[in-house]
């Protein structure tokens, strides 16, 4: 079942596997489950919890129960930090593999959009979506990726990966990646947690011992890409999502579907929150609409040529570095949940790709670095975070603990 956890999905049974579990399957992994999502990708409402799915209901923290396992990845990052699984596959747009990675003390790559294929996965936004490997260790995110990584003629970026695509990710992993090279602390991202800023520079500590060098850097246009990034999502989510349900085998086939049969249903679909967000982009137009088009040229701008891109070259970095998240807040049906500060943002809107690698904790609860580079960089980062990861191994077995106590 491909359900976007949502109970008014359970009936759509694809037809075929999508690209990615194709060459899985191909290469002879053995699939254990399918992980709870959060609903709608956390696209249903402004007031959902991570984790939370009415068809899987809510994914807990295994560091602490009563915290949020962030999302939308909330199963697949759960399931290997508890050791139910040794590596993962995610989904992202914004957020949705390193925020679950990070606060569950895992690994998490996003990659850049279409170097791994988005087939078969039900979007929100072609713009931004993909899906990368999560793991324990870099080593076993590079062994993942080496399957995930291909080209799909199909996928509208899928041509662009093609010579980006190194025979193995594992080569890159060398444990003195990090001397001589340059970062970017990205302090804009920061300030927000004690803890989070600790454990943030010890990193940093950490890498100028391995012979990095590490620049305070200020990005201009840092943050100003948000409200273009929503309208984008809207149009994108309204366009994407009516294309895969027209062949999907789910009696609802357009989003306007979807919401009525939430409204008939709300008693199991929508018991926390509603679904404000589909219904804001069941009102946007086509994606020939001037107002999406200038979003579009704006956000990625705003973000790559003019931020990330532009710092990298302006100042001779290899890659930007930032805590990835704060650490997990505690699950909240009423408020929904309580987002503090990332670091990881301006990548997904660049449409370039970034880790999270574990770094600390705070209280118990794992806290992540975030590096992040230009387009088709995936095997330095790999070997950034293994090299950071051999120096400054910070990753402890869940506990299960019921909540925080002193």
């Amino acid at each position: 079942i491909n359900s976007a956890g949502s109970l008014a999905m359970a009936d759509n049974h694809p037809e075929k596997d999508a690209f990615l579990v194709t060459r899985l399957r191909g290469a002879g992994a053995i699939i254990l489950a399918k992980t709870n999502l959060s609903e709608w990708a956390n696209f249903r409402s402004t007031r959902s919890s991570s984790g939370w799915s009415s068809r899987g209901g809510q994914t807990k923290n295994p560091y602490v129960l009563d915290r949020n396992p962030c999302g939308s990845s909330s199963g697949t990052a759960t399931a290997i930090a508890a050791s139910l699984g040794t590596i993962g596959v995610g989904t992202e747009t914004d957020g949705s593999i390193i925020c679950p990675a990070a606060v569950a003390g895992l690994v998490g790559l996003k990659p850049t959009p279409g170097l791994v294929s988005r087939n078969g996965i039900i979007p929100i936004s072609i713009s931004q979506d993909t899906a990368g490997p999560m793991g324990r260790t870099v080593s076993d995110v590079a062994i993942l990726l080496n399957v995930l990584a291909g080209m799909d003629e199909n996928d509208p970026e899928g041509h662009a990966s093609a010579g980006n695509v190194p025979v193995d990710y594992r080569s890159f992993l060398k444990p003195d990646a990090l001397k001589g090279k340059r970062f970017g602390l990205l302090r804009q991202a920061m300030g927000y947690h004690p803890d989070v800023d600790a454990v943030t520079e010890r990193a940093v500590a950490s890498l100028k011992a391995a012979g990095a060098e590490v620049i305070e850097i200020k990005i201009d246009t840092y943050d100003k890409w948000s409200s273009d990034e929503f309208e984008i999502l809207l149009y994108e989510f309204k366009d994407g999502l009516n294309h895969y349900l027209k062949t999907a085998t789910t009696a609802n086939k357009s989003l306007e579907s979807l919401i009525a049969w939430n409204k008939a249903h709300a008693d199991k679909a929508m018991p926390y929150f509603g679904q404000e967000l589909f219904e804001q982009a069941q009102a946007k137009g086509p994606l020939t609409d001037p107002a999406y088009i200038k979003a579009k040229n704006d956000a990625r701008r705003l973000a790559g040529k003019d931020g990330l891109l532009l710092t990298l070259d302006a100042k001779n970095l290899d890659a930007l570095i930032a805590p990835s998240m704060s650490p997990a807040w505690p699950t909240d049906h009423v408020l929904g949940d309580h987002f503090i500060g990332s670091g990881y943002g301006i990548a997904a809107v660049a449409g370039t790709p970034s880790i999270t690698v574990p770094a600390g904790d705070s209280q118990g609860l794992p806290v992540g670095i975030v590096f992040m580079g230009r387009a088709y960089s995936e095997p330095e980062l790999l070997g950034y975070a293994f090299a950071f990861e051999q120096i400054s191994p910070a990753r402890k077995a869940p506990e299960y603990k019921p909540g925080i106590t002193r």
